[in-house]
């Protein structure tokens, strides 16, 4: 059969015209505007302050008071000087005799 015999035998009461044809149409056309829907968001759209920017704050406020604490601590005011090293007054040039035979009997 050739082409045009086919749509010259199809009867005027096509497929298309019974009612099962529509409702089919219907089902499948809800069904995909129900696929192609737009999900719900599983994030809220407003951000909540107690989930979101609390903890940060928090966590920033203690950062800064440990960062104050420890230049408090580490400032050099607060510590006392320095005790000066008492070093003995040495003559240059000046030596105890014997001293090289005394060092001589140590290293060996």
């Amino acid at each position: 059969m050739s082409h045009k015999e086919k749509l010259a035998n199809q009867s005027p009461r096509g497929t298309w015209t019974r009612p099962e044809a529509y409702l089919g149409a219907m089902v499948r056309t809800r069904s995909l505007r129900l696929r192609q829907r737009e999900k719900p968001r599983t994030e809220p759209e407003v951000p909540r302050l107690l989930l979101s920017t609390l903890p940060f704050l928090a966590l920033i406020g203690l950062l800064a008071v440990l960062a104050v604490a420890i230049m408090i601590v580490a400032f050099p005011g607060n510590q006392p000087p320095p005790k000066a090293k008492q070093v003995a007054a040495h003559e240059q040039g000046v030596a105890e005799r014997g001293w090289f035979q005394e060092a001589q009997k140590d290293m060996h």
